[in-house]
């Protein structure tokens, strides 16, 4: 009987790892730094975060991957990656800008909830937003200073205040700029708030609900309804939407642990392995295992 085969290495889970006897909850460093960083092995070519980061390309274009999609960027081209996202820099030379990273705690100083939504709201930016050449301008010189001012010889108790005052004025500022885009479309329609809250309800429960007629009961309106309100705010179908949120979360699985398909498909709410793989093979193209073989000969 041949051996078991031994899963394939889950993608390498990066924490908040600043350099020694640095005691802050923000880090900002360049683009050089970072393949300093990667030269010396303190992080693989893909790899998933467990902080919120910022990238700002300052120069030159780079091919960034979130979540297995490429963001083709240029200078200008600014990418929110949040806790839990996979991603793989780009290498090659030729670019550069800086990188924030932070904890997630470090936007939530207040004490009741209100205070904390609203501290947390700035992060919920687009995963590339692109700034003119004012708005990058601007970014790159508060990026900058908070680079300097977190090098301040200071103790932590005054300095972090500091940083997490110029943070979240840094990420208001570009929520600002990501909503005046926003705002040059045309005022929401009852169909794209309605998808919204589509949006919202599947984050939660999409390894529960698989089916359209859940959500379009939780929402209180038809299924041809809700389809509706995809297609205008999507371009996609409630169940291709659906099923898409499903798959990334089984991408996710393959990519970032070592569990087996079974399980994987266990964990997303499927009923046996079988119904698991035929739903991946529709949506994706290839079977989970594929798929997992494939990440890892890609190194991610």
């Amino acid at each position: 009987m041949p051996a078991p085969r031994t899963p394939p290495p889950a993608l390498p889970s990066v924490g908040y790892r600043p350099p020694a006897a640095y005691g802050l909850d923000l880090e900002v460093f360049s683009v050089d730094d970072l393949r300093r960083r990667i030269a010396q092995g303190q992080i693989e070519a893909a790899h998933r975060i467990e902080f919120h980061q910022l990238v700002l390309v300052e120069h030159g274009r780079c091919t960034h991957a979130i979540d297995f999609e490429p963001v083709r960027c240029g200078p200008g081209s600014m990418l929110a990656v949040r806790p839990a996202q996979a991603q793989r820099f780009d290498l090659r030379r030729g670019w550069g800008g800086w990188v924030v990273v932070f904890r997630p705690e470090f936007l939530l100083p207040g004490r009741t909830r209100a205070e904390r939504e609203a501290a947390a709201r700035p992060v919920e930016l687009p995963a590339h937003l692109r700034l003119d050449a004012a708005e990058l301008a601007d970014t790159g010189a508060r990026v900058a200073q908070l680079r300097a001012d977190a090098a301040l010889r200071a103790e932590p108790v005054m300095l972090a205040p500091l940083l997490r005052h110029q943070l979240h004025a840094l990420l208001i500022r570009l929520a600002i700029a990501h909503d005046q885009r926003s705002a040059a479309a045309p005022a929401p329609t009852p169909g794209r708030l309605r998808f919204e809250r589509l949006r919202a309800l599947v984050e939660t429960r999409h390894t529960e609900w698989h089916g359209v007629a859940q959500y379009a009961d939780a929402l209180g309106c038809s299924e041809k309804t809700l389809t509706r309100a995809c297609l205008e705010a999507s371009g996609m179908a409630a169940k291709a939407y659906i099923g898409a949120r499903i798959n990334l979360e089984g991408k996710r699985l393959l990519a970032h642990t070592a569990l087996p398909v079974g399980g994987i498909a266990d964990r997303l709410g499927f009923e046996d392995t079988a119904h698991f793989v035929k739903f991946f093979r529709r949506e994706v193209g290839e079977t989970p295992g594929a798929f997992r073989a494939r990440l890892a000969s890609a190194g991610g």
